[in-house]
């Protein structure tokens, strides 16, 4: 549902790696585009189709850091942090249950300004140490 407040159109491609087989999603949708004090942030809606229905997601880039803060809310709660070449713990809530995740940041490119831009990031998961996932994550603003 597009409210007043969007201000682009945001289309997010996520690869999820387990055990050598690919699980792609793509979500293009209406979002919010905005920069504040040096870091970008850019809000959407997911839908079921990524198995989100009913989540707001926001995105925070941070330049300066090098870090990439993935916050969803709404029907789940998770919080991932993502900067590379360091391992962060994260909640993540899979709906059944809240896990404390390790994330291991591998690569940050973003290439943002007023006109939108894209943004990659690119991680692994653990429990325990032990490799859950390797994921891609590419990120286009286009501003409407």
């Amino acid at each position: 549902m597009k409210t007043e407040q969007e201000n682009c159109t945001v289309t997010v491609r996520g690869i999820q790696r387990v055990e050598g087989d690919d699980d792609v999603v793509e979500l293009v949708t209406g979002g919010r585009f905005s920069r504040h004090g040096g870091r970008w942030l850019i809000r959407y809606e997911e839908s079921d189709a990524t198995g989100y229905g009913g989540c707001h997601t926001s995105l925070r880039y941070d330049p300066q850091k090098g870090q990439v803060v993935l916050l969803r809310t709404g029907e789940v709660h998770s919080q991932l942090i993502v900067e590379e070449g360091k391992r962060h713990q994260c909640t993540y809530d899979t709906g059944c249950g809240t896990v404390i995740l390790g994330v291991n940041g591998s690569r940050i490119e973003a290439e943002l300004d007023e006109q939108g831009g894209t943004l990659e990031f690119h991680y692994s998961l653990d429990v325990n140490t032990a490799l859950v996932s390797e994921n891609d994550v590419y990120v286009t603003v286009i501003p409407r």
